[in-house]
Parts: C-alpha cells; structure tokens; sequence
C-alpha cells in the first residue's frame, strides 16, 4: 500500500473534536512537511483551543498523526488558502 499524507482540519463540538475538512498531500513527504511548516498557529495545545491543523501520514492503511497546530479563524481561512495554492503549483509547476 501506498504512502499519503493529509492535512485534516477538527473543529470542537460538544461530544468532543469533530474532523469537518481534509485536504489530501498526495505521498511526497517533502512536500507535505514543507506545506505544513508554512501554517499559522500555534503548537501549544489549551483547553479552549475551537480549531485544529494536523498533518496526517497513512501507511499501509493506518493513520499516524505526525503533527498538530491550533489556529483561530482568520489563521484557518489563510491556512486553507496556502495549501490550496501549494497544492496547485505542486500538481501544475
């Protein structure tokens, strides 16, 4: 099986984090890291924390969270703007 890595974005919800966005990175590790270095949050994980970012790598069906960021509003909507654009040079350039 193959390797892929993901962006996966969770929002709060009174039964707990819900995933509600995923943003597929296809299997360049590369590429997926230096997509996910380019996020605004914050690494610091609190209890009041609404929104989370967290680069995800499935292997031989399996996910494995690799990273995790908090992030406000703003933070995700510039967010899923950059790896939209990221993921358009990478299929395109």
């Amino acid at each position: 099986m193959e390797t892929v890595f993901y962006v996966l974005i969770g929002c709060r919800a009174a039964t707990g984090f819900e995933n509600i966005a995923r943003f597929e990175l296809g299997g360049d590790r590369d590429f997926a890291y230096s997509v996910f270095r380019k996020l605004e949050g914050t690494t610091e994980s609190r209890e009041t924390d609404s929104l989370t970012m967290q680069l995800v790598e499935t292997k031989a069906g399996l996910p494995y969270n690799l990273k995790i960021i908090s992030c406000t509003l703003d933070q995700l909507e510039s967010n899923c703007r950059m790896i939209t654009k990221e993921i358009f040079k990478h299929l395109n350039l």
